[in-house]
């Protein structure tokens, strides 16, 4: 009997399907082109012209992440067209805190078995990412993985470049004793300590994504999907008129480990408690799982996503900026000389 002839598809690639998600993912990408941009989807590589107007010494600041395990939510929900901003934002968040403005983005998407549709709605949640942080998405990578990845199941990573001018970097150097710290709102748990939700909701729990939860005003699962925010747009505007000292992005670690990052030496922060409205999710997350709340500052952002460090004389004007602009905002505590670290404190 004659054998057939072995194929790529047999093996469980489709390179058919991977040339009908580029098709489907161009219009999304499209949308984030800046006259920066000198590529077109399908090449070899982005290229993405420096405009240097306006910088004396220019720095290029690049920042990797991925989404974790917030990705098995949208596998549960079947939702796929929010956590390319999530992935977006972990990136363009944390070039944020040293000052850079986001240039550009590349993304890396792979899957047990590839599916054009749900990938067009993946890159469709990096564009949009992309958009609001305003930097172009030029180049990226699908992988289709059979026997590496379940069917039905992918992981995300991404790469973002910014530029920042070498006097302007923010690296918390002139951080001192009496600073102020303002809090910007995050939209829910962002992309962090979704191994902990999951193993109290679904394993504890044995709840469903499906469950409306009076408290939360939507589903389980929508709030549990809520994407990351992107502070680039009011980050930026502040940084404009302002000497931002220090810059937080308040992600995987919590308050304990994040803040730190950007204090120097010698000093810590005290974080006043009650000085911003805990969201809702944290708090039924505490409730249902007796969790301490050392291990819920350890592990979630509370309700903030960024913070900004000030001086006392900038704190103010700078908090009537923010309302101005429609943004709610919160001093949450202050610069301390001593123990490098963070102190929770109640009023």
């Amino acid at each position: 009997m004659e054998k057939k002839s072995l194929t790529y598809r047999d093996a469980g690639v489709d390179v058919n399907e991977g040339a009908r998600a580029v098709a489907l993912m161009k219009q999304h990408v499209k949308k984030t082109f800046t006259k920066q941009v000198l590529c077109d989807l399908g090449g070899f590589g982005g290229l993405f012209e420096l405009d240097l107007t306006g910088y004396e010494r220019p720095v290029l600041v690049s920042g990797t992440d991925g989404v974790g395990t917030k990705l098995k939510i949208a596998f549960l929900m079947d939702k796929h067209d929010t956590v390319g901003q999530d992935c977006v934002a972990m990136c363009v968040n944390d070039i944020l805190c040293q000052g850079a403005k986001p240039l550009f983005f590349l993304d890396y998407v792979a899957a047990g078995k590839l599916k054009p549709e749900k990938i067009a709605d993946i890159v469709k949640g990096i564009a949009d990412g992309c958009l609001q942080a305003g930097c172009a998405l030029i180049g990226g990578e699908t992988a289709e993985m059979p026997g590496f990845y379940d069917d039905g199941e992918y992981d995300m990573a991404g790469f973002a470049v910014g530029i920042v001018d070498k006097d302007k970097i923010i690296d918390g150097a002139k951080i001192k004793d009496g600073d102020l710290l303002i809090g910007l709102p995050s939209s829910g748990i962002h992309s962090n300590g979704y191994s902990l939700v999951r193993k109290l909701f679904f394993d504890r729990l044995n709840m469903t994504v499906d469950a409306y939860l009076e408290e939360l005003g939507c589903t389980l699962g929508e709030a549990l999907i809520a994407p990351t925010r992107i502070y680039v747009d009011v980050c930026m505007k502040v940084m404009e008129k302002y000497e931002i000292k220090g810059m937080v992005h308040v992600t995987g670690g919590g308050f304990y480990e994040n803040i730190p990052r950007m204090i120097p030496q010698g000093f810590g922060v005290e974080i006043q408690l009650g000085s911003w409205p805990v969201l809702p999710i944290f708090q039924m997350i505490q409730k249902l799982g007796d969790i301490e709340g050392d291990e819920m500052f350890a592990t979630f952002n509370m309700g903030i996503g960024m913070i900004l460090v000030v001086t006392p004389e900038d704190g103010e004007k700078i908090m009537e900026d923010l309302k101005s602009m429609g943004e709610a905002a919160y001093i949450i505590g202050h610069v301390v000389r001593g123990k490098h670290g963070v102190t929770l404190w109640d009023k």
